[in-house]
């Protein structure tokens, strides 16, 4: 019988970034570069694991914009043209490198990789939410939701409806894809404020996830830390990051991904190749980019990226191999401990970003495979569970009220409110205003009630935390200030032709066509609560 339970989280995102107007945009392929690297090997470690009778649990947050590029046409489509360029340039290194053993070895790895990720994209028609919602028809995924475009709740406080829309839009955008009601939220950046928890039960959300110091500091004290969920007084429980586990993945000093034998992310063909050779398959405009295609190891700390030597996917592998059990055995351990102290199973709860686990650890997806098949035939000390199994098995906690928090730059809110993002926020808290207003409207004709809308996609596109995150992280903002004007000028023209009833029908057509997330949006749920 185990005496614990671990629960791995992983929080699917990215920004709704889709254009339809251009041939060519670079941060679409952010999207791209998520489904071969992270989301198809995701889906290629699930179904390893349920051919080979491994029942595993795990807890996946499915943002609406990640959701929506999924199954958007366009996108599908623009990826299909994407990979079969990958294949193809795998194809001719496998013969470019033919003297070269290792690099043949290599070149071969990845052509095989690019071929298995063809099978399972066309497996599934190029629609990979049914492979994951398969999964959560069977119990294997608990898939919960997030804020409709992973708005920072926490900044938008003073308009109550704001946040009702992120929520309330989130939860039926993604009972429309899967089905049924999401039972749980991730909080997007895990931004906890008090009261939010009320608009969480008001929207039939069951639990949400905080980062440790948002139960740590929660009142009155919780008697067992982070390793059991708080209620609140709204019968929403609170599930709180555990600080050791994460930092064993996260970590850029001790985590498990800096290891030498792992490959190197910075180092990558799309920059190697000769300029002649690479074109084709870098910007059109001509500049160099990644192209996925990388042929080094990590190393040892301290060395230039051209000082890095070979790398390996068979001694990778081993050591993903050898980490999964090094995990394991720490939670063993911590499980063991911490049943000592509380006297009742206690709650490691592992949450990440799930691109760390293929896009940025390459691999990543071996690890939590590794870790699954350890855990199933290893040991017996915990069990692996996901967040709605453990709150109907455990339906009595103690309850308190959580502590404002992020897992954000020291846990508060400075990540996305400092000096290189303020500004934003007196437009977009203008725009929340004006969109109440407009909310109390009776659109006059069928143009009208499009435009509002509209209006109501475009707030929500604008208030996106990534923008001011990239914005701090200091890449690509110019993309991220202009996503951010782009979508605040778009609203505030809507308004101003509702207002002077001379709605242009061309152009909302077009503005309809680019930013369609949300197809039966209603803007009145901006209406006072």
């Amino acid at each position: 019988m185990s005496i614990g339970y671990v629960a791995l989280v992983l929080h699917a995102h990215l920004p709704f970034v889709r254009h339809p107007e251009s041939d060519y945009v670079l941060e679409e392929e952010w999207l791209y570069e998520a489904i071969t690297e992270t989301y198809i090997p995701l889906l290629q470690m699930f179904d390893g694991l349920k051919r080979d009778g491994v029942d595993f649990k795990m807890t996946m947050s499915m943002t609406p914009p990640l959701v929506s590029m999924l199954q958007d046409p366009l996108l599908q489509e623009r990826y299909d043209a994407h990979l079969a360029k990958l294949e193809e340039l795998a194809e001719m290194e496998v013969e470019r490198n033919t003297h070269n053993g290792h690099l043949r070895y290599l070149s071969e790895h990845y052509a095989s990789e690019y071929n298995q990720v063809r099978e399972v994209w066309e497996r599934y028609d190029g629609n990979l939410i049914t492979g994951f919602r398969n999964y959560l028809e069977s119990n294997n995924l608990d898939i919960i939701t997030c804020g409709a475009t992973h708005g920072y709740l926490p900044l938008m406080k003073m308009y109550p409806q704001a946040v009702w829309a992120q929520v309330q839009v989130a939860c039926e955008h993604y009972e429309q894809t899967f089905g049924r009601p999401a039972k749980g939220i991730w909080l997007p950046e895990c931004a906890y404020y008090e009261g939010l928890e009320r608009m969480l039960a008001d929207a039939g959300l069951r639990y949400f996830l905080s980062d440790g110091h948002g139960i740590l500091y929660a009142r009155p004290r919780p008697r067992f830390g982070t390793y059991a969920p708080i209620y609140t007084e709204t019968g929403v429980a609170a599930f709180g990051r555990d600080h050791e586990s994460s930092q064993q993945v996260w970590s850029s000093v001790v985590g498990y991904p800096g290891a030498a034998e792992y490959r190197e992310f910075y180092r990558d063909l799309g920059w190697d190749a000769e300029y002649e050779y690479i074109k084709p398959y870098i910007m059109p405009n001509g500049q160099r980019k990644n192209v996925g295609i990388k042929y080094h190891k990590i190393t040892g700390k301290g060395l230039g990226l051209s000082d890095k030597d070979w790398y390996d996917p068979y001694w990778a592998r081993e050591k993903a191999a050898e980490h999964a059990g090094n995990f394991m055995w720490n939670r063993q351990k911590q499980v063991e401990h911490l049943h000592g102290i509380m006297q009742r199973p206690p709650i490691i709860v592992s949450p990440y970003d799930a691109e760390l686990f293929g896009h940025w650890w390459y691999e990543g997806p071996w690890f939590i495979d590794y870790l699954f098949r350890k855990t199933w035939f290893d040991q017996n000390t915990y069990e692996m569970t996901h967040l709605a199994d453990y709150i109907q098995e455990h339906p009595t906690q103690q309850v308190c009220r959580p502590s404002q928090s992020s897992w954000g730059f020291r846990g508060f809110h400075e990540y996305w409110l400092n000096e290189t993002n303020a500004w934003i926020y007196p437009h977009l808290h203008k725009a929340a205003e004006r969109m109440i207003e407009l909310s109390e409207r009776e659109p006059a004709d069928e143009l009208e009630w499009r435009s509002l809308n509209q209006a109501a996609r475009e707030l929500l596109l604008a208030q996106s935390s990534d923008w001011a995150f990239i914005m701090r992280t200091g890449t690509m903002v110019p993309y991220a200030v202009r996503r951010t004007r782009s979508h605040l000028m778009r609203f505030n023209k809507l308004r101003e032709d509702i207002l002077g009833g001379k709605i242009d029908s061309g152009w909302l057509e077009k503005v309809e066509a680019i930013d369609n997330i949300f197809p039966d949006i209603n803007y009145r749920v901006y209406r006072p609560l």
